[in-house]
């Protein structure tokens, strides 16, 4: 009864043991991330943000010569009348007398 008793307990030790050894490589795997491997990821994501930064400045640049200014208007509206509306009514001003 004493040996399987203390069987179990060896048993839970063991499982208990390894529990802590797995969340200490764990441990030891996310540091280690964190710390060699996410700059170098990091720094190659700005990098590329900068090129499209770039590509994007360089496309928006205007043509022309140094010091004039350019300034685009949109063009004016040409309002339509709405003839689906209804029948033009003469307003006559009603006096009370």
């Amino acid at each position: 009864m004493f040996k399987l008793l203390f069987l179990k307990i060896k048993i839970i030790e063991m499982g208990l043991l390894r529990t802590i050894a797995i969340f200490i490589i764990i441990y030891y795997a996310i540091k280690f991330i964190g710390r060699y491997i996410m700059p170098i990821f990091i720094k190659k994501v700005i990098s590329n943000v900068e090129k499209k930064y770039k590509q994007q400045q360089e496309q928006q640049k205007p043509e022309g010569k140094v010091g004039e200014t350019i300034i685009e208007k949109k063009p004016p509206k040409v309002k339509e009348s709405n003839k689906s509306v209804g029948d033009y009514v003469d307003y006559e001003d009603v006096t009370d007398e």
